[in-house]
């Protein structure tokens, strides 16, 4: 495989809710999150919803970090890509322990694409112009 970058998916549980459900608190962490990856920050978007819940993104020149947060059950999923520079597992690592959770379940991907042998390239795609009758 020849390999683009690693995307962390995450569950984690058991954070206080008045964290989750602060959205300065966790426009802060994920800025503080890229900074610790090594990452370079091009946007960052917060979102609160009502009664509760944040949900926050961050555009990196390396690809991105996502946070979605459920307070009432003190839990949050994050998914994190980085492909070049940084390291997601340290701006991970960082989330978890800003964000005060006591259990977390990460999946690692490796991102990337396998070669082919020629014999199996598909033909090149072209697009096909087709009259359409007038009414």
């Amino acid at each position: 495989m020849k390999a683009i970058g690693t995307h962390l998916v995450v569950d984690a549980w058991e954070s206080p809710a008045e964290l989750l459900n602060d959205p300065e608190c966790i426009r802060g962490a994920l800025m503080d999150a890229v900074s610790v990856g090594g990452a370079t920050l091009i946007d960052l978007c917060v979102h609160q919803f009502s009664p509760h819940g944040v949900t926050a993104t961050a555009t990196l020149a390396e690809s991105h970090i996502a946070l979605h947060t459920w307070p009432e059950h003190g839990y949050f999923a994050a998914d994190l890509f980085f492909c070049g520079a940084g390291n997601p597992r340290k701006a991970l690592e960082f989330l978890i322990q800003v964000l005060q959770a006591k259990q977390a379940k990460i999946t690692t991907l490796t991102r990337g694409f396998e070669p082919m042998v020629e014999t199996e390239r598909f033909s090149t795609w072209s697009p096909q112009t087709q009259a359409v009758p007038a009414r």
